[in-house]
């Protein structure tokens, strides 16, 4: 009674003018094809396309909506409503409305002047992690202008919310904890976890993001204290593709950690045991993936995150088949570096074919960019795989991968295992190969050293290196090191964002390998299309669209990736080629396909700005 209640309340409220909008409030799947094919085309840019409960969409921008949760909010309790909260942009008529008369100072403040006001109190900080713990408390207190924050000074931000300083808070996590954010799934849970999921209060879920806490970034085993990736990726989501918050699920699966500082921490938040491995862990996860399909639907977006390469493989290969999964340390990152070795081509010349590809790690991110250059490789060439792969060396922790070595490796090394002589160290390796692209992942700071760098550019005119590691202190190399040793001729990108260089009177900008290029308009591309399994070509997809948007002015600087000041736009184009090879697939479920993938992508974008309430 109370369900068929708040539906109808519901229908009423949302209504415009004087008509009826039929919104259903509670929504199990991702998207619903309940509309008439016609008249779906018809409204589909004009509505978002997407059902939209809270009135989040681009497309919804101008409606009227009313701010309720269970029933409409007023008073103190909007005022602590996220989500609602405008702070001292009500307007009179809306402070008169809502019960609001009192509770707020008199002044009425526009979104822009919070928004300037923000920024100046945000900039008197001077630890990163200060600045990170202000932007947290603002999304718990107003949800619209956390984002309007983050998307209008996304640049300034983005090192904010995610690396490098989100390397710190999870490091402090259990210190600076305040509020949950997300669902905790512990051993505790276990043959309970769809009541888990019901317990969160949306509904209408369409991607989650789920670590196990083992790999953070390059600081290893942070066990529960993970939680901030899920939430920093998930906030990326929103800010940068478009994705409603109401539809984000942060979650943290906690089967213990091995880290004994943690464990003898009185402050740590996680199960105080050593982590769970074998048939325990598997069950555990199995029933968390059943259950996410079960609550959740067919088409909700899975993204893994910081496991344990012996797990994130395995994970991988195991749900790819059954769910629409997505491993962004090994796929996103390999689509994102991908994108800049086919930009960068326009500076050093020649097709990728053309060139040999040197890394040190071959870990998850290693192995996964390895994989998709052979892929695009052989795309582009029509060449087998097992031939595209030669072009391809790896190092790992004790040397080059040869074939010798091809009984002791694990499964996921073993297509990179060539013919060649044992290789120990990188230095060596790069002089036996030769490569003219030298990429790190190794998670090991200041591998890349003067000699590495020397030696590749004494056989390459304009060596191109990525030092991709993240955080900062896990750099291979800095900016400066890379321009500095290579005399100015390296083309430089990092995982973590490095400042401008000056060398011989030159100004060059490093670029940023930064899986946000990524991850954000590919999960927006497979929600629009209602993708219902993830393929290797959206992938290679996603990389051509992000070379695409480098322009002549990016690459004048020596830049191989497009300004994130432009990450809506390019979110969007991304979007749009992974719904069209999703369409072309034949994975996609969102029927009639839309004629303009670009526009309804942005029509569907979550918009920051405040809305009128009646």
């Amino acid at each position: 009674m109370m369900l068929l209640k708040r539906c109808t309340f519901l229908r009423v409220l949302l209504g415009r003018g004087g008509g009826e909008r039929k919104v259903p409030a509670l929504m199990e799947g991702t998207m619903t094809n309940d509309v008439h094919p016609v008249e779906e085309e018809k409204h589909m840019v004009a509505n978002g396309g997407v059902e939209d409960v809270y009135g989040e969409d681009r497309a919804t921008e101008d409606q009227l909506i009313t701010p309720w949760t269970v029933s409409v909010a007023s008073g103190s309790t909007l005022l602590r409503d996220p989500r609602h909260n405008k702070g001292l942009a009500f307007t009179d008529n809306e402070r008169d409305a809502h019960y609001l008369r009192g509770l707020l100072p008199p002044v009425n403040m526009t979104q822009e002047l919070q928004e300037k006001k923000l920024m100046h109190n945000l900039r008197q900080y001077k630890v990163p992690l200060q600045r990170y713990m202000a932007m947290m408390d603002l999304q718990e207190r107003n949800e619209r202008l956390f984002y309007k924050l983050l998307i209008d000074n996304v640049e300034e931000l983005l090192p904010v919310v995610y690396t490098p300083t989100v390397g710190e808070a999870c490091q402090k996590y259990g210190s600076i904890f305040r509020r949950p954010q997300g669902l905790y799934i512990s051993l505790k849970e276990k043959g309970k976890i769809l009541e888990v999921l019901k317990n969160w209060p949306e509904r209408n879920i369409q991607v989650i993001v789920v670590t196990d806490g083992e790999r953070i970034l390059g600081l290893g085993d942070l066990g529960c204290q993970g939680m901030g990736i899920p939430v920093g990726k998930l906030s990326l989501y929103t800010a940068l593709g478009g994705l409603r918050p109401s539809a984000c699920l942060p979650i943290t699966i906690d089967v213990g950690t091995n880290n004994e500082e943690l464990l003898n921490d009185e402050f740590y938040i996680g199960l105080r045991q050593k982590r769970a491995r074998g048939q325990e862990y598997a069950e555990l996860l199995d029933e968390f993936m059943t259950a996410v399909k079960q609550c959740y639907g067919e088409k909700v977006l899975i993204q893994f995150e910081d496991f344990a390469n012996h797990n994130a493989f395995e994970l991988l290969a195991k749900y790819s088949p059954t769910h629409l999964v997505f491993n962004d340390d090994i796929q996103g990152t390999a689509s994102v570096v991908l994108a800049g070795l086919i930009a960068a081509l326009k500076l050093v010349g020649g097709a990728l074919a053309d060139h040999t590809f040197l890394f040190l790690g071959a870990g998850e991110a290693g192995t996964g960019i390895a994989e998709l250059i052979a892929l695009e490789i052989s795309k582009q060439t029509k060449a087998p795989l097992e031939k595209t792969r030669k072009k391809i060396w790896l190092v790992d922790s004790k040397g080059l991968i040869v074939s010798s070595r091809k009984e002791s490796l694990q499964h996921f090394k073993k297509p990179w295992a060539h013919e060649h002589e044992p290789v120990k160290g990188l230095l060596d390796a790069v002089k036996a190969i030769k490569p003219t692209v030298l990429i790190g992942s190794s998670g090991v700071g200041k591998t890349f050293t003067k000699d590495v760098v020397e030696a590749m550019a004494s056989f390459n005119k304009k060596p191109l290196i990525l030092a991709l590691s993240n955080p900062t202190s896990q750099s291979e190399c800095t900016a400066e090191e890379a321009y500095t040793w290579s005399q100015g001729r390296a083309i430089f990108a990092s995982g973590s964002p490095f400042d401008p260089v000056e060398y011989n009177g030159k100004i060059f900008v490093p670029g940023q390998a930064n899986n946000a290029y990524i991850f954000p308009g590919f999960g927006l591309g497979l929600i629009i299309s209602g993708a219902i399994r993830v393929h290797d070509d959206m992938l290679l997809a996603a990389s051509e669209a992000l070379a695409a948007q480098v322009e002549q002015e990016n690459f004048d600087e020596g830049l191989i990736y497009p300004p994130f000041s432009n990450i809506r736009k390019i979110s969007a184009n991304i979007a749009a080629k992974v719904a069209a090879k999703a369409y072309e697939l034949g994975v996609a479920s969102r029927l009639p396909r839309p004629k303009d993938l670009v526009r309804y992508a942005e029509s569907c974008m979550y918009s920051p700005l405040y809305r009128s309430y009646r």
